[in-house]
C-alpha cells in the first residue's frame, strides 16, 4: 500500500503543472498590462509542479519502479503479457519529460523578460510553449496509466 500512495505526488505535481500551463495560456490570450502577475505568477507554478513532478517519480523509479527487485514494477511488466506498457510508453516518458522540463523553464524567462500583452510574437509564443506542455502532460498521464495497466494485467496473469 505504501508503494502506490508513494506514486501519488508525482502525478499530483503533473496534474498540477498542467493545469498552471492551462492557466498560462488562458493569461497570455487575453494579455493586458493588468494580468502580467498572474501570467508571471501561473509560469513559475507551472514550472514548479513539473519540477516537483520530475523529482518525485525520479524518486519513486529509482526506489520502486526500476529496483533490481524481482518484484519491482518493471520486472512484473516484463514478466507479463503487456511488455511493450514498459518498452514503449515508460521510455517515452523517460525522453519526453525533458521536453517538459525545458518548456517549463522557458516560460518564465519569457514572461519575465517581455511585455507578452505588447509583443503579439511573444503572446502566441507563450500561448503555444503553453498549449505544448498542456498536450505532453496530458500525454504523459495517459502513459503512466498504461503503465499501470501492464502491472495490473500481469498481476493478473493476463486476464
Amino acid at each position: 500500500m505504501w508503494k502506490e500512495l508513494m506514486v501519488m505526488p508525482h502525478v499530483v505535481f503533473g496534474v498540477f503543472g498542467i493545469l498552471f500551463a492551462v492557466w498560462v495560456a488562458v493569461e497570455a490570450a487575453n494579455s493586458s498590462e493588468a494580468n502580467q502577475r498572474r501570467l508571471k505568477l501561473a509560469s513559475i507554478g507551472t514550472s514548479i509542479f513539473l519540477w516537483l513532478a520530475y523529482l518525485a517519480g525520479g524518486w519513486w523509479y529509482v526506489v520502486y519502479y526500476g529496483a533490481a527487485a524481482s518484484n519491482s514494477d518493471k520486472s512484473i511488466i516484463l514478466a507479463g503479457p503487456w511488455k511493450w506498457s514498459h518498452s514503449f510508453f515508460m521510455e517515452a516518458k523517460e525522453h519526453i519529460f525533458f521536453m517538459l522540463i525545458l518548456l517549463s523553464i522557458l516560460l518564465p524567462i519569457i514572461t519575465f523578460r517581455n511585455q507578452v500583452f505588447k509583443d503579439k510574437k511573444i503572446r502566441n509564443l507563450t500561448i503555444v510553449i503553453a498549449l505544448t506542455i498542456v498536450a505532453l502532460g496530458l500525454g504523459m498521464e495517459g502513459f503512466g496509466a498504461m503503465i499501470s495497466k501492464g502491472v495490473k494485467m500481469s498481476l493478473m496473469g493476463g486476464k
